[in-house]
């Protein structure tokens, strides 16, 4: 974890939710619902929000990076944030908390922190009251976001601290569609245009 990030030059989705349609052909996004941290001309870069990390957890990978961790931590999840780079790790989190690092402030409600202070911080029992740790994460290159939104292969809306760090994770995808109004049983692979 290094390197802080900007947001300069932002456009309209940064701080949006992505929510993968049923025909998302990619496994690695299908029923993914993804936080965007970036977006900008030059590309957008956000992370999975619902897809825990199946055989390492939050203390494990912390004991890893020999970060002495309290034992409230030893269970926490781990998440797949996304293919790019996964093996460094961001973090989401409330503005309650800065790196006096790097801390990139998404919005009034979200930060993201790649850094390894914050780890140690958390590992303590200190640090950002809600978060999110993830993996890796995903990354699109200039006009291709637009293209797959274009493709209809992604819905936006608007973010919710409740469903980015409070509901189980199986249920994430489900209740951003409820955000806009959608029966995830009412949709079909094949969306199309009007």
């Amino acid at each position: 974890m290094n390197e802080p990030m900007t947001n300069d030059g932002d456009t309209g989705l940064t701080g949006q939710v992505l929510i993968a349609m049923p025909g998302m052909l990619d496994p690695r996004f299908a029923h993914s619902v993804v936080y965007l941290c970036a977006h900008s001309p030059e590309g957008a870069m956000g992370l999975i929000f619902n897809k825990p990390v199946a055989d390492l957890g939050l203390g494990e990978l912390l004991e890893q990076l020999e970060v002495p961790v309290t034992d409230d931590f030893r269970q926490s999840r781990l998440h797949f944030g996304g293919p790019v780079e996964q093996g460094r790790g961001f973090v989401l989190h409330t503005p309650d908390y800065e790196s006096p690092v790097a801390t990139l402030h998404v919005d009034e409600m979200v930060s993201m922190t790649a850094t390894m202070d914050i780890l140690e911080e958390i590992g303590a029992g200190r640090g950002p009251r809600r978060r999110l740790v993830a993996l890796g994460y995903a990354g699109w290159g200039p006009g291709q976001l637009e293209m797959e939104l274009g493709q209809n292969g992604w819905l936006t809306c608007e973010p919710d601290p409740a469903l980015l760090f409070d509901r189980p994770d199986p249920e994430k995808w489900e209740a951003a569609l409820g955000v806009l109004g959608i029966d995830a049983l009412a949709l079909s692979a094949t969306a199309g245009h009007a």
